[in-house]
């Protein structure tokens, strides 16, 4: 795989899953890389373990809550006064919302997910995109679920507001192409990640059967019969990160082991 040597990257959700494994394989490949999350010390025990063997690699973090995207905003744009560096690479990755039937969903429930995905990505974007321009070189990588091609049940919000950030994605792959920035969604399936293991325990309650129950009937709906691994995600974006994937622009990437039954 490519090397990210001299190139810097912000990670959101890098605190635990997804979005940790993506951050060491990008130390790994020689990037600089600056963390995203609202847990401080969770944040600082995942620099320990970042390889920084390179002379340029210097790694850095922003404490910051996506619920709250006004103070998002604010905690961006006070380390980018501090931060001269440019910035290469953007990691767009958060928690999804609570499962449940849509017609069951608030309103509320709607907007909080809007503002904590789709807004909070644009706000990132909105903040990074000008030094990419100015580098003539920029990665977006936004990490979604293959909702955004075959909707799952019982995750009505979820699945509204995934295909409202594919949408904003490809929007921006149209225009930020001419500056060679490219704008890429990788969609994980079944992952084992807190995430699911939050899903599983719900549909557990509701079901009567166990979590172990539910994970075997999600491993046995994927052709290759097993759950992925969050590093097995994280090596995809490695791919669309990479100068490998200079002329890959505006596509939805699936990592889900074949689950998603289109094309």
């Amino acid at each position: 795989m490519g090397s990210l040597e001299n190139k810097v990257a912000v990670v959101s959700g890098s605190s635990q899953g997804i979005g940790k494994e993506t951050a060491k394989l990008f130390a790994k490949r020689g990037a600089s890389v600056i963390l995203l999350a609202r847990n401080k010390s969770k944040l600082e025990g995942v620099i320990e373990e970042l390889d920084s063997s390179l002379p340029s690699q210097r790694h850095g973090l922003i404490v910051a809550d996506f619920s709250i995207p006004n103070a998002l905003n604010q905690a961006v744009h006070d380390f980018l006064a501090k931060e001269t560096r440019p910035i290469h690479i953007l990691v767009n990755n958060t928690g999804g919302p609570a499962g449940g039937f849509i017609k069951d969903a608030t309103p509320q429930e709607f907007i909080n997910t809007f503002q904590q995905h789709l807004i909070c990505n644009h706000i990132l974007a909105q903040a990074l995109i000008p030094r990419m321009i100015n580098e003539k070189f920029g990665r977006i990588i936004n990490v979604i679920s293959t909702s955004v091609k075959q909707p799952l049940n019982g995750l009505g919000v979820s699945n509204t507001i995934r295909g409202a950030v594919a949408n904003w994605s490809k929007t921006l792959a149209n225009e930020l192409g001419e500056f060679n920035i490219t704008v890429n969604n990788v969609l994980p399936g079944a992952t084992n990640t807190s995430r699911l293991s939050d899903i599983a325990a719900s549909k557990a309650s509701k079901t009567g059967h166990t979590v172990d129950q539910i994970f075997s009937s999600m491993a046995a709906q994927v052709p290759m019969q097993r759950i992925a691994e969050p590093d097995e995600v994280a090596k995809a974006i490695g791919f669309l990160a990479s100068n490998e994937a200079d002329y890959v622009n505006g596509i939805n990437l699936p990592v889900d082991g074949g689950r998603t039954k289109s094309l």
